[in-house]
């Protein structure tokens, strides 16, 4: 909701030298898109040099500082449904606290390769979701699971389906575990914002690209 100011502005008289003045309103608006802008803008500034969050995990400071931000983008974000169309989409990671895959990111050299982008596929319609971890040029992990909407900000993921190692002529089946929700708390056209069931915290942006099994 914009935050509007009345300011009185002279007017000179019409008529004659001897009319009283006239005042009119001019109106000034503090624009809430200008504000969520700005605060998206902040968070945006503060984890674009935390290596995806593994800088993060050895500075507490930090780590306030940054889900203070996610706090202010919840607030823009308040009273808004996050778990519509615009949800499926293809998210690649930005930052976050979630231990597992800061480790998978982290520790992926000692196998000889590297992790690439890190992605969440949602599909809204089919009531899918893919947590993706990628290893160029060929390889990818990820675990299937089936979602619920549970409110306008709120997803459940019921139950992992299945989990899979890919190569580029070979496939591992892994036992999928675990269930949980997660609260997009902010979304647009650009980034997501999410906490989850364990209090860890999430931002992604749309990938430029959809990711296909």
């Amino acid at each position: 909701m914009a935050a509007c100011f009345s300011q009185p502005i002279p007017l000179k008289p019409k008529t004659s030298p001897k009319s009283t003045s006239f005042y009119t309103l001019k109106v000034t608006c503090s624009s809430a898109t200008n504000q969520s802008q700005s605060a998206k803008q902040h968070l945006l500034s503060l984890i674009s040099d935390q290596d995806r969050g593994l800088k993060t995990q050895n500075d507490p400071e930090k780590r306030a500082t940054i889900i203070q931000a996610i706090y202010a983008m919840a607030e823009q974000g308040k009273g808004t449904v996050t778990t519509g169309n615009s949800l499926s989409a293809t998210w690649r990671l930005l930052w976050t606290t979630e231990k597992e895959q800061l480790f998978i990111i982290e520790k992926a050299p000692l196998f000889g390769t590297k992790a690439g982008d890190v992605l969440q596929v949602i599909d809204v319609e089919k009531k899918t979701l893919n947590n993706v971890i990628t290893f160029p040029p060929d390889r990818v992990f990820f675990v299937r699971s089936n979602i619920e909407i549970a409110s306008s900000q709120r997803v459940n993921f019921s139950r992992f389906t299945s989990a899979v190692l890919r190569g580029k002529s070979w496939e591992i089946p892994l036992p999928p575990f675990g269930q949980g929700w997660f609260e997009s708390v902010y979304i647009d056209d650009d980034i997501r914002v999410v906490k989850d069931i364990r209090g860890d915290y999430l931002v992604v942006d749309r990938a430029p690209y959809a990711w296909k099994e």
